[in-house]
């Protein structure tokens, strides 16, 4: 990297990018990087110079590329249906096991006040979601690739954005990747989406604590 360049942060940021392109159902191009150890050996090298203190995971594969996107699609798409009443026909309906929408782990805010306030916080520093791409702001990819992209930033632009990098987690994406690990553990044969949303939990955790000491000692706004 240039000299100008933060190394941390912007190992930090190419982690959450990274991790935005694993929670996906995985092409086939993904797959291949799975099975071979790359995007295991990309983890351990980004993790050793992102500063923190974090075992990268274990993103090795038993599946074979349809029973691993089978197995995305039981975590995070496919709900179900019941009938809870046959005289009406009354059926109750059922998200994913575990979702990765952070409105479904603040049930003490509204969806549209959680999405207004990512909406203002991607605005603020000029990003905007995919028209093309239907998700909504809260989305944890969404919430990744923004965290990759402060990150970024404050690698090569602007040192004090790690201070909205904090406020970015403690408002939002801690309590996604909370929320999501705590729903995998719930779940059994979870397998490498298990894994990964151990390491996002441990790993903005970890972030978090790295800002907060920073911000103590006297570094950004």
């Amino acid at each position: 990297m240039p000299d100008d360049v933060a190394v941390e942060p912007a190992a930090r940021g190419d982690v959450y990018a990274l991790l935005a392109a694993l929670f996906a159902q995985p092409d086939e191009e993904l797959y291949r990087d799975l099975e071979s150890g790359a995007v295991t050996d990309e983890f351990e090298r980004l993790v050793d110079r992102s500063g923190l203190d974090v075992a990268p995971p274990d993103c090795a594969v038993e599946d074979d590329h349809d029973t691993l996107s089978a197995r995305f699609n039981d975590l995070f798409v496919v709900g179900y249906s019941e009938v809870v009443d046959k005289t009406d026909g009354t059926v109750a309906n059922e998200g994913p096991p575990v979702s990765l929408y952070e409105s479904d782990y603040r049930p003490e805010v509204s969806w549209n006040d959680v999405n207004l306030d990512l909406a203002r916080a991607y605005e603020h520093f000029g990003c905007q979601v995919d028209q093309e791409v239907r998700r909504n702001h809260d989305h944890l990819r969404l919430q990744l690739e923004f965290a990759g992209y402060l990150c970024r930033r404050e690698a090569a632009v602007d040192p004090d954005v790690a201070a909205a990098r904090l406020d970015f987690h403690d408002r939002h994406l801690r309590v996604v990747s909370e929320g999501i690990a705590d729903a995998m553990g719930a779940e059994p044969g979870t397998g490498l989406f298990g894994r990964l949303a151990d390491f996002l939990d441990r790993f903005t955790a970890a972030d978090v604590e790295d800002l907060a000491a920073r911000r103590e000692g006297g570094e950004g706004a």
